[in-house]
């Protein structure tokens, strides 16, 4: 059962210390309780915080885990009375209190676990799908460890859906340019936002690694430090909505779509997995005279064999696929090599005892929490039944064949046909998550596109 909201009379002795650090002795004014629905977006409450103190129990309707990108509904197939609006059970989470930096009043966020109202988790919330992933790995003795990439665009306000994303303009006037990897002046043409965001993630006691410009116009790179799964995909969440915050301040809009513009390469976010003994501390992938273990080689075959069928997940939308191009700094394929940017799958260059997989599959548009429990998952299955990759490449891996499905369809169809997969992330979550892929299929379907008006209204 979960712990009665009673407790929350003496909520703040619970909150963390930087977040008191924070506070400075200020009173809060308001506290958001937050849910991450299935597309990644926040959901839940906004009250005042003498209201927050009080509450001995807080509702969501379930339905709010049917609904599309798009706000309508998918009605998955055999789900016993959908719409009946039964209430969900909130209780927060206090560890992942923080501040609300860009809010006018002293505002916090709180991130709550959701439970049927016997106290049952609910097992298709994002945040309960990832705890079960890494609760499996417990049982196990082992430990996920990851560290996401988050690869984002500034642009110009888009006020106009019929019209292209264009890159903004920086602080000397000129429209941002692509091809600019690494470039430091290209980083400060956007300082404002940058600065806004160190400003924001600080308020928020996060640490960012590093900040780098990417290869497109207006492309920016966020490293986080690696750590446990849970705690990182909570950070994924709340930057998501920093940033944008942090570009809307400056005039500009923020968007983690996997493909904004036609000719700038797409956003991902790639993911480092390793796996540490839970007793010893020590990686799994690695032995006594630091060579790869049968554990890493599991975890590689099982990424190879299985993230086909949870492609939906890493790239849930039909612009996901707009992504995966030949030589435009996206996988294509599958296949793992050594410090090799080509492969889907790399083994970036660290210290034997820090030996890693990265997924270069996984696009930006993710749900955090769903991208790295289907990642981890096939790492994990791959690992238990003592799986063997194929050989690695040492050369390009674009001029392999192109062995990803090519749209939101094939993949939806390799996701149903993966008992592995179903079982492990639980067939409740995999139905509904599929109901509602298959609806916004639909709907992208009878949306007839520019292409479609400028080649065929008047060749056909």
């Amino acid at each position: 059962m979960p712990e009665d909201h009673a407790s929350n009379n003496h909520w703040t002795d619970k909150i963390p210390e930087k977040l008191h650090e924070w506070l400075d002795g200020r009173k809060a004014d308001d506290v958001e309780c937050i849910v991450s629905d299935l597309a990644g977006i926040s959901r839940g409450k906004t009250m005042p915080a003498r209201k927050f103190a009080r509450s001995d129990r807080m509702f969501l309707p379930v339905s709010i885990f049917f609904q599309t990108i798009t706000g309508e509904y998918a009605t998955p197939e055999d789900y016993v009375d959908p719409w009946t609006e039964k209430d969900l059970l909130l209780v927060p989470d206090f560890n992942t209190a923080t501040a609300v930096p860009w809010s006018a009043d002293v505002t916090l966020q709180v991130i709550h676990d959701i439970f049927v109202q016997d106290g049952t988790p609910l097992p298709f919330a994002p945040r309960n799908v990832l705890r079960n992933i890494v609760d499996l790995y417990k049982k196990e003795g082992w430990q996920p460890v990851v560290a996401p990439e988050l690869e984002f665009y500034l642009t110009k306000p888009n006020v106009n859906p019929d019209e292209p994303v264009e890159p903004p303009i920086g602080r000397t006037g000129r429209q941002g340019i692509g091809r600019q990897a690494y470039s430091m002046s290209a980083v400060e043409e956007y300082g404002t936002v940058i600065d806004d965001i160190y400003d924001f993630a600080e308020a928020q006691g996060f640490e960012i690694d590093t900040i780098i410009q990417e290869g497109g116009a207006g492309q920016i790179e966020i490293n986080l430090q690696h750590g446990d799964p849970i705690t990182l995909a909570d950070q994924v969440f709340f930057y998501k909505r920093s940033i944008r915050e942090a570009a809307l301040r400056n005039n500009c809009f923020a968007t983690f779509m996997a493909k904004p513009m036609q000719d700038e390469p797409g956003s991902a976010m790639h993911i480092h997995q390793s796996v540490i003994d839970s007793n010893t501390g020590q990686n799994i992938f690695n032995d006594e005279n630091n060579q790869p273990t049968e554990f890493f080689y599991g975890f590689l075959a099982g990424q190879q064999n299985l993230m086909p069928s949870v492609m939906c997940v890493l790239a849930p939308y039909v612009n996901s696929y707009r992504r995966f191009v030949s030589d435009d700094a996206a996988p294509i394929n599958l296949e793992w090599g050594e410090d090799n940017r080509s492969a889907g799958l790399r083994i970036p260059v660290s210290d034997p005892s820090s030996r890693r997989v990265e997924n270069r599959v996984a696009g930006m548009d993710c749900n955090p929490y769903l991208a790295l429990a289907a990642s981890l998952a096939c790492g994990y299955i791959g690992m238990k039944s003592k799986s063997k990759p194929r050989d690695a490449v040492s050369g390009e891996a674009y001029s392999l064949p192109h062995s990803l499905p090519f749209g939101l369809h094939e993949a939806l169809e390799l996701f149903e046909a993966e008992a592995e997969i179903r079982n492990t992330l639980g067939a409740e979550f995999c139905d509904i998550y599929k109901a509602i892929k298959k609806q916004e299929l639909q709907e992208f379907q009878r949306v007839i596109s520019p292409w479609e008006r400028d080649h065929l209204l008047l060749n056909v």
